[in-house]
């Protein structure tokens, strides 16, 4: 089973911070607030060469709801400490994954302000 954080793709007219709420959303069942940045990240897959670029944020989750549906491609939404989150390590995505861990834990967070919609 592949572990990704929340992402996606923005609608027509969709701020980066909306669509980071509604991905959440969308995806935790969980209403989320984003606070800050944690990063922007640009890879490329090294099998089909499609570009990727990752905005990464951190901030508050507010309210689950526990009758809400996933997103159809999500099986599952899951909380791991930090030794449960390294030890699925070949499970993860892309790499971008644990950038954005690690990132956050380095604890440099960037202003909402950044982003200009």
């Amino acid at each position: 089973m592949t572990l990704n954080q929340p992402a996606g793709h923005l609608e027509s007219g969709e701020s980066l911070i909306d669509a980071a709420i509604r991905e959440t959303q969308e995806e935790t069942a969980w209403q989320f607030k984003p606070t800050a940045i944690v990063g922007i990240y640009r890879w490329q897959h090294p099998q089909n060469g499609e570009t990727y670029m990752r905005y990464c944020f951190t901030g508050d989750a507010i309210q689950h709801d526990p009758t809400q549906a996933l997103d159809a491609d999500i099986h599952q939404a899951v909380w791991l400490t930090k030794q449960e989150f390294l030890a699925r390590q070949d499970s993860f995505r892309s790499p971008l994954v644990l950038d954005c861990f690690n990132d956050y834990l380095a604890g440099h967070p960037y202003s909402l302000t950044l982003l200009k919609n």
